[in-house]
């Protein structure tokens, strides 16, 4: 972390320390927007291969969205959802395999992120954008989504109608979203009585506890064939959060494990782009 970061990050945690003592309410609900703000934006020059996409622009809720459309009309389509702080343009190298293998290629800047507006964003909001455009410039044959995209789509797919003839292909996703709020709430040193009311946040804008806010509880409900990409190395969407969905041994999901790509790399590595390619246009299961 470079020092103008640590710098940053004492004077949030000094910040939350001071509104902790003064109102728990009021830094729980900090806390909150915090956690829901991509605090970096990624919006460097675009490929090549976006230059060539038609340009989408669409509304959500109060979002204006950027999205990228390449192959309009072929037969089968195929959705990219990138995670937390990342944008569309991070999955250029699924691009052109997709096209080569007749998809309909859509990928999107999700709320609140890359060239997308807004400034805060949750999982439901993501969830209910991704059945939107589902519904609205679908039906999808497969999805691709990495991190929060994995999370947010299982969450879409749990309320979706589908079957197995559907693909999709999670990689790194945020698995449990306890692990990611108890994270978080070390990092800024919340107090416990902040803490609580910050998981009470979530809980009433989800609708259900924290535990089923989870790709595992999803998992029960999805019909679609799944291939589940993660790395033993993982510090951010850890393995380990997956094991109880690895031991159900469910006979939709396939697991492979990579080693020494970690989070964010793993998506990027050309063997998973060729195995997530080769996985959507039908092999492997």
């Amino acid at each position: 972390m470079k020092i103008r970061q640590r710098l940053a990050f004492a004077y949030i945690r000094a910040k939350f320390g001071l509104l902790s003592v003064l109102s728990p309410s009021l830094a729980a609900r900090s806390a909150f927007k915090l956690f829901c703000t991509a605090t970096d934006r990624d919006v460097k020059d675009l490929p090549e291969i976006f230059r060539q996409a038609e340009e989408l622009n669409l509304h959500f809720e109060s979002y204006k969205i950027r999205g990228y459309r390449w192959n309009r009309g072929a037969s089968r389509k195929v959705m990219i959802l990138h995670g937390f702080q990342s944008s569309a343009i991070n999955f250029e190298g699924y691009v052109q395999p997709l096209i080569d293998k007749g998809f309909e290629v859509l990928a999107f800047d999700g709320p609140a992120h890359g060239r997308s507006s807004g400034k805060y964003v949750n999982a439901f909001q993501y969830r209910d954008f991704i059945r939107q455009i589902h519904e609205n410039l679908g039906p999808m044959h497969a999805f691709i989504g990495h991190s929060l995209g994995g999370l947010s789509l299982s969450l879409a797919l749990a309320e979706m109608q589908h079957d197995e003839k559907l693909r999709v292909a999670i990689i790194a996703p945020a698995t449990e979203t306890r692990t990611a709020i108890n994270h978080f709430c070390r990092q800024l040193n919340l107090k416990p009585d902040v803490k609580k009311l910050f998981k009470d946040i979530i809980v009433t804008k989800g609708g259900r506890s924290i535990d089923a806010i989870s790709v595992t509880e999803s998992m029960k409900k999805i019909k679609a064939s799944v291939l589940w990409i993660h790395d033993e190395d993982d510090r951010v969407t850890p393995l380990s959060d997956a094991a109880s969905i690895r031991n159900a041994a469910y006979p939709n999901v396939r697991f492979e494990i990579t080693k020494g790509l970690g989070h964010s790399r793993i998506y990027r590595d050309g063997n998973v782009v060729e195995k997530v390619v080769r996985f959507v246009d039908g092999e492997m299961f």
